[in-house]
């Protein structure tokens, strides 16, 4: 659950826009662009697809499913394959469950109140809180940005996101353990400032599952 949660946290860095020619400019004036762009993000939908490279192993994970967020904090995943699961935050607690398990965890979102968690709920900032330069993209016809926490993180070294060099668009946000291993987010299909309600992000608790509470 912690891995999910660290790259699902972090995972709604959103949308900038600029000019394709400005594209190369410093690494600071991008992180500050997108910052200022993701400021006017109330709320989107996407579909995504998660892939983990275990960094010693090198085994291989993919999953995929749909992901709604809004402002601050609130956040529904829904894993459809290759098995159900679900990551609701209702801005207070957050809740992962896994229907074969039978088992519903809450978690309070205070507690995982790392950097990037205070960047979604719209309290971060990516040019403060991250030294950013350029890297490799892995995507054609996309820029990479690399963004490395100015205070260490327990779980994770760095981030690299894909942008589409017109409208900066998130394509990709990969995550570097202190394993070596790599989590990587694909979105499709992004809507932006839908208008999504408070509603769509209330867990209710399925009959029949056991809940792990720790916020009691």
């Amino acid at each position: 659950m912690t891995r999910h949660l660290t790259l699902l946290l972090i995972a709604i860095i959103m949308t900038a826009a600029l000019p394709e020619g400005q594209a190369k400019q410093p690494p600071d004036a991008l992180a500050k662009a997108l910052q200022a762009r993701y400021e006017s993000v109330r709320d989107f939908s996407a579909d995504f697809v998660q892939s983990y490279r275990a960094g010693v192993l090198k085994t291989q994970t993919r999953e995929s499913g749909t992901v709604a967020v809004k402002k601050p904090g609130k956040m529904r995943w829904i894993y459809s394959k290759p098995e159900r699961k679900e990551l609701v935050s209702d801005g207070q607690k957050i809740y992962w469950y896994v229907p074969e398990d039978k088992q519903v965890d809450v978690r309070e979102v205070a507690t995982q109140a790392s950097t990037p968690d205070l960047f979604l709920s719209g309290r971060g900032d990516i040019a403060r809180d991250f030294t950013p330069s350029y890297a490799e993209a892995t995507v054609p016809g996309t820029v990479a940005l690399k963004l490395v926490p100015r205070r260490s993180e327990p779980e994770y070294q760095y981030l690299v996101v894909g942008l589409d060099p017109a409208s900066l668009q998130i394509r990709t946000l990969t995550t570097r353990d202190h394993q070596g291993g790599d989590s990587t987010l694909t979105f499709t299909n992004i809507r932006e400032n839908r208008g999504l309600s408070d509603k769509d992000f209330v867990f209710r608790v399925p009959s029949g599952v056991r809940v792990s509470d720790s916020t009691k």
